[in-house]
């Protein structure tokens, strides 16, 4: 059967709320935004169109998703610049396209919607297929090998910090105890161990009770949080001043990173108690969003995977400090 088409395939989450808050920063004839996760396109086309002169810096680890979008955006040729690296080397790809600061950045976080569907990249629990999970079909690490690799304290660990699985232990060692008789191979059959380890009066208190067993192998096969915290930083230092980064998160432990990032360029680092503030001291960013923003009613009736979206965003208002790290590969769109 035929890959659909990009656009039919994926509804953009918060996309006018976004757009809102970016463009302030991209007014201007010229002005560069950053996609920091492409994946099918919806936000970056939707950039593209709603800013004619606007140069669009595209960033995903999925290669699958630079297949799709490039499609989707290949209208858009001159002004559309995909790059397949992980968002926290945003600074290095935009010198590799010639670009100094962006303007804006937005960071749509998670697993997308086409890693969810695609029954073969074993993201979901609802499917039996390999235990894959990776973002970028290319790295060496897939969920088999975390799963049938990692000692019974790693896995417990994992699912007790990535997936916040209060039932961590007693699934690691299921785990363990059942890989002594055959390796783990799908998703099936980790779903199977999960549900036995886990109390039945337990089993549907927060969905389904492999869910967080999922997201913990996920984060770990992909590094995510690891990503993530280097990313954030990153973004904002590589905004100019008057420039903006938008972050929608849709578990804690993301929006929690993006929340404390978010709040020290907010704060002012004076020591306690130092009579005058320094200008070296001024916060150098400003906050957009009071807390978190969620989506509305309508959208979530619209796209049901957008109810745990939580939306920050923040100004640069002083000057960024620079950081570099190697390794990006540009996509010709």
């Amino acid at each position: 059967m035929a890959q659909r088409p990009a656009e039919q395939l994926h509804v953009p989450v918060l996309l006018e709320r976004c757009l809102e808050l970016m463009a302030p920063a991209l007014a201007e004839d010229g002005a560069v935004a950053v996609d920091a996760t492409l994946g099918m396109g919806g936000h970056s086309e939707a950039l593209l169109r709603r800013f004619p002169r606007l140069q669009l810096v595209a960033v995903d680890r999925d290669p699958q998703a630079h297949a799709l979008a490039g499609a989707r955006l290949a209208r858009f040729a001159g002004r559309f610049h995909p790059v397949h690296t992980t968002y926290d080397r945003i600074p290095e790809a935009l010198a590799e396209l010639g670009f100094g600061d962006a303007d804006a950045v937005l960071f749509d976080l998670g697993v997308s919607s086409l890693q969810l569907d695609q029954r073969e990249r074993g993201f979901a629990y609802s499917y039996d297929a390999p235990l894959d999970m990776r973002m970028d079909s290319t790295a060496p690490r897939t969920a088999e090998d975390v799963v049938n690799g990692y000692s019974e304290a790693e896995l417990r660990r994992i699912l007790r910090d990535w997936g916040e699985e209060r039932f961590a232990a007693r699934i690691a060692r299921a785990v363990v105890e059942r890989r002594a008789q055959a390796p783990l191979r799908t998703t099936g059959e980790l779903v199977e161990v999960v549900r036995a380890a886990v109390p039945q009066g337990a089993q549907h208190r927060k969905g389904h009770p492999a869910k967080q067993t999922f997201q913990a192998l996920r984060i770990e096969v992909n590094e995510e949080l690891d990503v993530l915290r280097r990313a954030i930083p990153a973004a904002l230092d590589s905004v100019r001043v008057g420039g903006r980064v938008v972050a929608m998160s849709y578990h804690s432990l993301e929006d929690r990173i993006v929340k404390q990032a978010f709040a020290r360029g907010a704060t002012s680092t004076a020591p306690k108690g130092f009579p005058v503030e320094l200008e070296e001291h001024k916060p150098t960013l400003r906050i957009l969003t009071r807390g978190t923003e969620t989506p509305t009613p309508r959208e979530i009736d619209e796209n049901p995977r957008a109810a745990s979206a939580r939306l920050r965003a923040v100004e640069r208002i002083r000057p960024a400090i620079r950081h570099t790290a190697p390794n990006t590969t540009r996509y010709e769109a």
